[in-house]
Order: C-alpha cells, then structure tokens, then sequence
C-alpha cells in the first residue's frame, strides 16, 4: 500500500469526532478523505438528521473539494464508526458519476485498509445510467 493511503486514512481519522449536536442532529460517526487529482485531500464527517436533511461523510468531503475549486476525484477512503472501512453508498456513487461522467470509473476506493484492499468505482458501479 502507498503512503497516499495512510495519508488519507490519517487524515480520515483526525475528523471522526462522533457527537450529538442536538435533540435531532449527530454528526462525525463516519469520517471521509478525499483525494483529487491535483494530489489534494479534503476530508468530510457525516451528519445525520431525524429528517433525511444528513450528508454522509464522503459527499461531505466532495462538497469541500468543491468549494475549493477543484472537481475530479483520484481516491476515496472512509473510515465507519467500528474503526473499519467500506464503499461509498449509492448516494455517494451517484454524485460521483454525476460529477465525472467519463472519467469515474478509475476512482479508487479503499475497502479495507488492514488489507490494503481497494476498488474502482467502475467496478462496483459497472451498469450505471451514466456511461
């Protein structure tokens, strides 16, 4: 596994902060690295609302992504509340389709990172609406 890895799961793991934000909030159970192509790593918590309102934590870190400018996504990795990891949610997915039509495909994603077992999006979004 390459350091860009650890720098992500690192950095994945300095915003996991579970807390109860209010009577209908929780946040930063899940935490989130994204890597760009620029080499940049946003990273983003999940909040969950009684009302579906939430953002999971790999949208979260693609909206900072975003926000700072840039748009295409190299890697992804999350980190889940019991310490391991896994793949994006269809949300998740959706919204990187959406954004790189094309190109998504080559996005990597880490699976496990005890393993060093990765994934492309291509791969576990093989028959999307967006070729």
């Amino acid at each position: 596994m390459d350091a860009i890895w650890t720098e992500m799961y690192e950095a994945a793991k300095a915003v996991l902060n579970p807390r109860r934000i209010s009577d209908y909030v929780t946040a930063g159970e899940v935490g989130a690295a994204i890597r760009s192509k620029s080499g940049k790593i946003y990273t983003g918590v999940c909040i969950d609302t009684c009302s579906t309102l939430g953002i999971c934590a790999e949208r979260n870190a693609v909206f900072q992504m975003i926000s700072a400018g840039e748009q295409e996504i190299d890697r992804v990795l999350c980190i889940l509340p019991d310490g391991s990891n896994g793949a994006p949610c269809g949300a998740c997915r959706e919204l990187m389709v959406q954004l790189m039509p094309g190109k998504y495909h080559d996005i990597e994603i880490m699976l496990d990172y005890a393993s060093g077992k990765t994934i492309t999006l291509g791969e576990i979004t093989p028959e999307w609406w967006i070729k």
